[in-house]
């Protein structure tokens, strides 16, 4: 870990002004964390969740700290609208809610859904185990954990949902995250519950408005009690200046299911760590996911998924394209622990480099400590086939449209199981505006 002492990042982190709630349980996990992270720093290739991913440059940047401006930043509002995607929405601009951009008036029944910083001004109990953690639970965080600890002292706002027990919200919920216009660092927490037989379809949108460049994080905390159903969709398409660093974990009770599509396109740095425990028997987990990066980008994606309980399923499907100079990271760990007897786990991680200055790293684990267990994992890292490019081309198609159909082909593989079909043909449009040229 690097000194902090040494960072402009970490010494700007550090020198911001934290929240203050008035809930002296909150301030005071907010003290424990920034004392924690100005005690580690930044991780270094040392660690091994970031050996592919450097911060020297991170590192020596300055970003200002919170938006007094978010409140009235100019916000295109078709930036946020999705095809397919017409429910609830809520929008935080610089990670600060903003009423007027969101669509909150009739919502179904069974569905609370508010701003972080609303719920605090209420009954913030139900919200401390999640809030005050490590304080609370003691848990020891890896040495990686970094931007989760900063995120943890400094984040005031974001998303609280909550979905009733046996409920079906019928039309997708979306969560808009736009970084707009100014340089600076902004923090977001999002609590997310879906209760006994609930079903729930979210979407998930990082934006940038106009080019900023910004350092944000987002940690999301997902709970998905027995027999509930989550579909989630996460788009991330920032700008060419913008680092975000998120943390999705996910807790999957008794036969509750989650499928997530994933797509990573934009920012300089953007790195996502997706965390996933099947902690009652016959949960089912099933990733989709594809990341692009082009021209210096870095995009890296830490998938780690433990089967903890009785016949649990999991199914990771993944692909990589790299252009460019561009470089993309893939780490997918499977753990099969103790008495999880029956779980039945699946990784593939395929990737296409497009350019001979591009690179992707992938690195899949698996580690199984129980008995009747069927598990495969593996990861290819090549270019497109010659002989699909020669077919085309022998029936008059140029070679950049060859290269771009087998693209196009290989990323929207993991979006055939998308069922909303408005939102399966939206990304698939993204993806294909993401290809080169020639």
């Amino acid at each position: 870990m690097n000194q902090p002492a040494s960072l402009p990042l970490v010494a700007a982190l550090l020198d911001a002004p934290l929240p203050i709630s008035g809930i002296a349980w909150l301030d005071a996990a907010r003290q424990e964390n920034r004392a924690a992270f100005a005690a580690g720093g930044l991780p270094d290739a040392r660690v091994e969740a970031w050996k592919y991913t450097a911060l020297r440059g991170l590192g020596q940047r300055r970003f200002a700290s919170g938006d007094a401006a978010a409140q009235t930043r100019a916000v295109d509002p078709s930036t946020l609208a999705i095809p397919g995607v017409t429910g609830a929405r809520l929008v935080f601009v610089n990670g600060a809610f903003r009423a007027d951009l969101s669509v909150l008036d009739q919502l179904p029944a069974g569905l609370s859904l508010q701003p972080l910083s609303q719920a605090l001004r209420g009954d913030a109990e139900p919200l401390r185990f999640a809030l005050s953690w490590p304080a609370v639970v003691g848990h020891v965080r890896d040495a990686g954990d970094a931007f989760a600890q900063i995120n943890a002292a400094c984040a005031s706002d974001g998303v609280v949902l909550r979905v009733a027990a046996r409920t079906r919200i019928d039309l997708p919920v979306q969560l808009v995250f736009v970084g707009a216009d100014a340089e600076l660092a902004w923090h977001a927490r999002n609590m997310i519950e879906l209760g006994e037989g609930a079903e729930l379809s979210l979407v998930e949108h990082h934006v940038s408005s106009g080019a900023p460049s910004q350092l944000a994080t987002l940690v999301s905390d997902i709970e998905v009690r027995d027999g509930a159903r989550l579909h989630h969709v996460m788009l991330q398409d920032t700008s060419a200046g913008t680092h975000l660093v998120r943390r999705s974990s996910l807790h999957l009770h008794a036969r509750a299911q989650a499928t997530l599509h994933v797509l990573e396109l934009g920012g300089a740095l953007a790195r996502h760590d997706l965390r996933a425990e099947l902690i009652g028997d016959g949960a089912q987990l099933h990733t989709r996911g594809v990341f692009m990066p082009h021209g210096r980008q870095h995009i890296d994606t830490q998938l780690a998924i433990r089967h903890q309980a009785l016949h649990t399923t999991s199914t990771s499907h993944w692909r990589g394209v790299a252009n460019d100079r561009a470089r993309g990271v893939f780490r997918g760990a499977i753990v099969v622990v103790p008495g999880a007897d029956g779980s039945d786990a699946s990784l593939s991680n395929k990737n296409l480099l497009l350019s001979a200055g591009a690179e992707i790293d992938t690195k899949p684990e698996l580690e199984i400590y129980a008995d009747e267990v069927k598990a495969a994992h593996g990861a290819t890292v090549g270019q497109l086939d010659e002989r699909s490019l020669f077919y085309l081309r022998s029936r008059g198609i140029p070679l950049v449209e060859a290269r771009a159909l087998l693209t196009a082909a290989f990323c929207r593989a993991v979006l055939d199981d998308l069922p909303n079909e408005a939102l399966r043909e939206h990304l698939s449009a993204l993806l294909i505006a993401q290809l080169p040229d020639a």
